[in-house]
């Protein structure tokens, strides 16, 4: 008997420790006591912490002001953790439940930051993988985002910088294509080339990369013996890029790409 005695105790209190962690602290906070925990959490950098306190008010609370902002800062907290899918996953749900929202227009701009924030998994590889590897379609999403933004909203606060961003965006990806083209051309694939190159010129007219996919016509146009093709192509050259570095450097200068000082 002497024996079953601790035993039983040692079962007691065991019992008794798996009961005390899972107490939630939280389960009597008010929800602006719950908001404004998360917010503590969510500043100091425990965006996983600050999440779960944000989903907790939101269950607790699913009707309201409260429940709504908490949506956004979840999505807000995914982005700043480094979750691209759990915050695009989030900024969606928030644009189909509340697609009137007077604040729905930051969701729209973060959906854009989210792909945005990964142009340096895209394009910040050029000197060290082959560009064709590479997926642009973060770039391309981000684009679609700001611009959607700047088109039904046209006087939110956030569209100045969301311009900034598209202006950009076109940049990097008739950049990409270029470098793209430029691929093409050293392997001797010269029609792929003029055609990448030529596809730069019309998607991203305009844009600084339109010099060298000038110039990368006219070398694959050279190559492939089609000299009508190649004095159309330099003339066009010649009269927007009179002093062109190209004729110097060749199609493929080694540069630092300048996206990379953005």
């Amino acid at each position: 008997m002497s024996k079953i005695i601790p035993i039983v105790l040692a079962l007691l209190l065991s019992a008794c420790g798996s009961t005390s962690k899972d107490i939630d602290e939280t389960k009597n906070w008010s929800p602006s006591k719950l908001y404004a925990e998360a917010r503590d959490e969510m500043n100091t950098g425990n965006y996983e912490r600050a999440i779960q306190h944000f989903e907790k008010l939101e269950s607790r609370y699913p009707f309201g002001t409260y429940a709504q902002q908490a949506q956004m800062e979840i999505a807000y907290a995914h982005y700043r953790q480094g979750d691209q899918a759990q915050a695009l996953a989030a900024v969606e749900r928030f644009i189909k439940l509340h697609p009137d929202h007077p604040n729905v227009d930051y969701m729209y701009y973060l959906r854009g930051l989210i792909n945005f924030n990964d142009r340096v998994s895209i394009f910040d590889v050029f000197s060290r993988q082959d560009p064709t590897e590479r997926d642009p379609k973060a770039v391309r999403e981000a684009f679609d985002a700001f611009k959607l933004l700047v088109e039904r909203f046209p006087d939110s606060k956030y569209t100045p910088d969301a311009r900034d961003r598209l202006a950009y965006l076109v940049n990097a990806m008739a950049s990409y294509d270029v470098h793209v083209a430029s691929y093409y051309y050293r392997r001797g694939a010269y029609v792929a080339a003029a055609a990448r190159a030529q596809s730069a010129i019309k998607n991203y007219p305009g844009t600084p990369a339109t010099e060298q996919a000038l110039y990368i016509m006219m070398k694959s146009y050279e190559a492939l013996n089609l000299p009508e093709l190649r004095a159309d192509a330099q003339r066009v050259l010649d009269l927007n890029y009179p002093n062109s570095t190209y004729y110097h450097g060749g199609p493929v200068k080694k540069e630092k790409p300048w996206w990379q000082v953005w």
